[in-house]
């Protein structure tokens, strides 16, 4: 059986992900959106054109977090299973956003089938942040595909993995880490160098999920009618190519899964980036969007399955390959005197 604090973290860690399928992100008073308000208001007082600037700004923001996570987690493990589970299934539920990604992503596909072209610009700002007004509707149907695939990883599974690796202060530092990436990790002239410690910092912490990502898109390929073995081409043969570490593995494997080309010329607003190709086949098309979406849905509840099942059995396997007294230990140790006399059991 799993210690009391391996059950709490598990039993949060399915609330969370059941909240985050339920309700999606609360439209009123999101805490991350608490926490980049928080951050651009230090920013005002911390900024300067350097990275020794920005790394003091994001460290001190991720060490207020861990602090934060870390005496939550020890308030709720002296009161037992439940106050585990209940503060493990709040940070988890805050730190996802799956939901509302495939909803937004299924928006954007209904737009699109009616040919509202200006609706789907309007929109494209909820997924990513490359300017819309130089899309046409196979444009935009690439940037939503694209989106959905590296927010699969970085919305969805990444919270996942933290959580189930290092509980409330691993997912409430890799939330962190991951909406300054967004604030201030661009490339813009403002936060080329001010930037430069969240965007690594986000790298490092989605090194793992990101490939965890790969590895569900390549199983779950099947269940939108795409190739296991397509996904999984991609992303040895093309990933390596994409300029982030983490976004070619996710978006290298969807494209291998729905077999269309992902990549290419790629507008944001203070540049234009050309991107290679990941995948084979066709641009996109809005049918191809939409098993994107179900896509990234099946990912998303393999991962919430991996986590809860993943900290179950290291649980398990904790508890069982315990350190044992050796022979030597317990031959010198002293035996307390028998009660009920000579024909009583030795206590230990």
């Amino acid at each position: 059986m799993p210690s009391q604090h391996d059950a709490g973290r598990a039993l949060g860690i399915a609330a969370g992900f059941v909240a985050d399928a339920v309700l999606g992100d609360p439209r009123r008073g999101h805490p991350v959106a608490g926490f980049g308000s928080a951050a651009a208001a230090l920013e005002r007082t911390t900024y300067a054109d350097s990275r020794t600037a920005g790394a003091l700004h994001t460290g001190a923001l991720l060490t207020a977090l861990a602090v934060a996570g870390v005496t939550a987690e020890r308030w709720a493990a002296r009161r037992g299973v439940v106050s585990t589970a209940a503060v493990t299934a709040v940070a988890t539920y805050v730190a996802l956003g799956g939901t509302s990604l495939s909803s937004v992503g299924s928006q954007m596909s209904g737009l699109l089938e009616g040919g509202d072209s200006d609706g789907a610009r309007g929109l494209l700002p909820s997924l990513c942040g490359r300017d819309p007004a130089a899309l046409d509707a196979e444009g935009l149907a690439r940037a939503a595909a694209e989106s959905i695939a590296e927010n699969t990883s970085d919305a969805h599974v990444a919270p996942l993995v933290w959580a189930a690796l290092a509980g409330v202060p691993g997912v409430l530092v890799y939330r962190g880490a991951n909406t300054l990436d967004a604030m201030i990790g661009n490339r813009s002239p403002r936060y080329a160098r001010f930037g430069w410690a969240a965007a690594r910092c986000d790298d490092v912490l989605n090194l793992l999920p990101a490939r965890v990502t790969g590895l569900l898109t390549v199983g779950c390929a099947p269940l939108i009618g795409g190739s296991s073995g397509a996904a999984l081409t991609a992303w040895r043969r093309d990933a390596r190519r994409h300029p982030s570490p983490n976004a070619g593995v996710a978006e290298a494997s969807f494209a291998g899964a729905l077999g269309v080309r992902l990549g290419g010329p790629t507008q944001y607003a203070h540049q234009l980036e050309i991107r290679p190709t990941l995948g084979d086949g066709p641009a996109p098309r809005v049918a191809d969007l939409r098993r994107a979406v179900r896509l990234s849905q099946a990912v998303q509840i393999a991962a919430g399955v991996l986590a809860v099942v993943g900290v179950s059995a290291a649980g398990r396997t904790g508890r069982r390959s315990g350190p044992r007294p050796s022979a030597a230990r317990c031959r010198l140790r002293r035996p307390r005197p028998c009660r009920g006399g000579a024909g009583g059991s030795r206590r230990r």
